[in-house]
């Protein structure tokens, strides 16, 4: 997220798009679309809505029917990282020999792209570790591969279509870490969900896509409104292997430790997701305290009827 006064810096423009194949029906319609350096942006839709077409128009892999995408940022071709919605990888490769080929493809040294490759799939704990032949991997472990190519080289642009389906629940956490890294990093991140739920935990703003146009949605978070407070016991809430990095989860302002209990400052607009995420990681939820709105002023009272003249 930019600092406030910073100038935005445009990392991919898209300009009144459409795409339709042949003379079938239009699929995207007039799409217009800004990701700046410290985005992230969730696009959200049902299925069938065209999300993924979009976002391989996006990462390059796909022209558009009508309109133009840009990186005016640019000064050399962006480096795009692109996680598909399906990732099938049936070679032979082990995971650590076919993210070192791409990394000496995308110009890394040898040992530069295997040290790369090394360090993304501990951070993701894929099961079997480094040697373990891609046709054996589960749909979640593979989605882990698909992970960590596209993050072989620092991305300009992270595109990101489906990215939590199949992840175990701490390799939620790390996809959490890596997003917010991209985008301090200087990056955008554009990821495709339909869950909202996912959107408001990681992203900066919304777009719906609907009947092929993009809509905005309101921010998703008010920076004007305090904050909520947390309290969370149980295993969860240890500082072990497998345990969530709390304070790499969106929205979390502040951590404290009071004995059993784990104490979180969240974004109002971030609670539900957070309490989410401590759920998923087997913790119980002691307290929440959401900070009262203000009052709305009170009513004039009703002005009281005129006594009526007493007669006799």
């Amino acid at each position: 997220m930019l600092q406030s006064g910073a100038v935005a810096v445009a990392v991919a423009e898209a300009v009144a798009v459409g795409k339709r194949y042949g003379r079938g029906p239009w699929i995207l319609r007039d799409v217009d679309l800004r990701l700046d350096a410290g985005d992230v942006l969730a696009v959200l839709g049902a299925n069938g809505s065209g999300k993924s077409t979009l976002l391989r128009i996006l990462a390059g892999l796909t022209r558009p029917t009508t309109g133009r995408l840009t990186h005016p940022a640019a000064r050399r071709p962006a480096a795009v990282g692109y996680v598909p919605d399906r990732f099938t990888a049936h070679e032979r490769l082990t995971a650590a020999g076919y993210l070192t080929h791409l990394g000496r493809i995308r110009g890394l040294p040898t040992a530069t792209a295997r040290r790369r490759a090394g360090e993304l799939l501990d951070r993701l704990a894929l099961v079997g570790g480094p040697d373990a032949a891609l046709r054996t991997l589960s749909k979640g472990n593979a989605q882990k591969v698909a992970l960590a190519q596209a993050l072989l080289l620092p991305p300009d642009l992270l595109v990101l279509d489906e990215p939590w389906s199949g992840l175990d629940a701490p390799a939620h956490t790390v996809l959490a870490e890596l997003i917010a890294e991209t985008a301090a990093d200087g990056g955008a991140v554009v990821f495709t969900d339909h869950r909202e739920a996912v959107a408001e935990a990681q992203a900066t703003a919304t777009r719906t896509l609907a009947d092929g146009r993009l809509s905005r949605c309101a921010p998703v978070a008010d920076p004007s409104a305090p904050p909520a407070e947390i309290v969370l016991t149980g295993t969860g809430t240890g500082t072990g292997p497998g345990a969530p990095d709390w304070r790499a989860l969106p929205g979390v302002l502040a951590l404290s430790r009071r004995g059993p209990e784990l104490h979180l400052r969240v974004a109002q607009a971030h609670t539900d997701a957070v309490l989410l995420a401590a759920l998923r990681h087997g913790c119980s939820v002691h307290a929440v305290t959401r900070p009262a709105t203000a009052p709305a002023s009170p009513a004039a009272p009703a002005p009281r009827p005129a006594p009526r003249s007493a007669t006799r």
